[in-house]
């Protein structure tokens, strides 16, 4: 693969920000809110968020379906509903996209931005070829004519891992495995070598086998081209494999953050313990997994003190619900939000 640096670039683009401290995050928001108007009323999504993420670092959004994690990085990369009122700070590589015009931020996303989603099939153009859908990228926002960005193209899926890339370029989305699709999607997210890439459920609708080759694609890319990883999932065995930190959302809010290892060691919010004992396990095989009882709560109703409260196996005081739990540290970059940290029974 070619480095950034001998890429053509296209005269008078707006081209990368100014480099920042590596130290600095490639995308930080804090108090992230998204309220969406319904006829039923405004429905909270997301609920006052902060998190960050560096260069070469992954970081795993976890929670069952409704928390709020892919709503945050929609709402984060300007992609929220119209319906959607976005409040909050949000910063991709030193420029705050809340008070950028939607041009500029467009060309951000474009240029610094990969998506993969959950479902390749959504994310392909089933007229085109797959050669043309990676290389479209290159042409728009690296300045490539197309010979170049033909070759890029094919660099690409054999980067991710695409037998005979040259020949499957000429091939088209309906000819290619669901695995074999969802490498082309990660070719075409990483086409402008960007700076973050968003994984939103990858690996959901794939095979065992296939996930945990997805998986061990994206975390070498990752130390291969230092990017940025934001994964959105459920399943907290991959989150094992592949992120440095971990943020559990419940109800539009993160309930606990914190390194992967200590969060797994040492998991102090109940619905966190809950999500990890509910995990299929080879050496309790035969035996009923444990489950969260109830149903999360809805955006349109949350509960005035804690969310996971009508859940929660352990219950305390009424300021449980009542009173927002505030987000504690109980460890060097370890948080919860609970008035118990670390109590397993009532």
């Amino acid at each position: 693969m070619r480095e950034r640096s001998g890429r053509p670039t296209r005269p008078g683009h707006a081209g990368a920000p100014a480099r920042r401290d590596p130290a600095e995050p490639v995308l930080a928001i804090e108090d992230l809110t998204v309220t969406i108007g319904t006829r039923r009323g405004p429905a909270r999504a997301v609920a006052g968020v902060d998190w960050s993420v560096r260069a070469g670092q992954t970081l795993a959004l976890v929670g069952e379906s409704g928390s709020g994690k892919s709503m945050t990085v929609l709402a984060a990369t300007g992609l929220a509903p119209r319906a959607a009122r976005v409040t909050g700070r949000v910063r991709l590589l030193g420029e705050e996209l809340t008070v950028l015009p939607e041009p500029r931020r467009r060309r951000l996303r474009g240029r610094h931005v990969g998506f993969v989603f959950q479902d390749p099939m959504t994310s392909l153009n089933p007229v085109l070829t797959v050669g043309r859908q990676v290389s479209e990228g290159c042409e728009e926002h690296l300045g490539m004519t197309r010979r170049q960005a033909r070759e890029r193209a094919v660099e690409l899926l054999d980067l991710v891992g695409i037998p005979s890339p040259r020949r499957r370029a000429d091939a088209y989305p309906h000819q290619f495995s669901g695995g074999m699709r969802q490498r082309v999607v990660i070719a075409m997210a990483l086409s402008c070598e960007p700076d973050l890439l968003i994984a939103d459920e990858p690996t959901t609708a794939l095979d065992v086998t296939t996930q945990a080759q997805i998986v061990e694609l994206v975390a070498d890319l990752r130390r291969r081209l230092g990017t940025a990883v934001v994964w959105i999932t459920h399943d907290l065995g991959v989150v094992a494999g592949v992120a440095d930190t971990v943020a559990v959302m419940y109800g539009g809010r993160i309930v606990e953050q914190g390194p992967v290892d200590a969060v797994f060691a040492a998991p102090s919010h109940p619905y966190t313990r809950a999500l990890l004992a509910a995990r299929p396990d080879p050496a309790h095989r035969g035996r009923e997994l444990p489950a969260i009882q109830g149903a999360p709560p809805s955006p349109l109703d949350l509960p005035a003190g804690c969310a996971f409260w009508p859940r929660c196996p352990v219950r305390g005081d009424a300021r449980c619900e009542h009173e927002l739990p505030p987000l504690v540290p109980v460890a060097p970059g370890h948080r919860v939000r609970t008035f118990y940290p670390g109590r397993e029974d009532a």
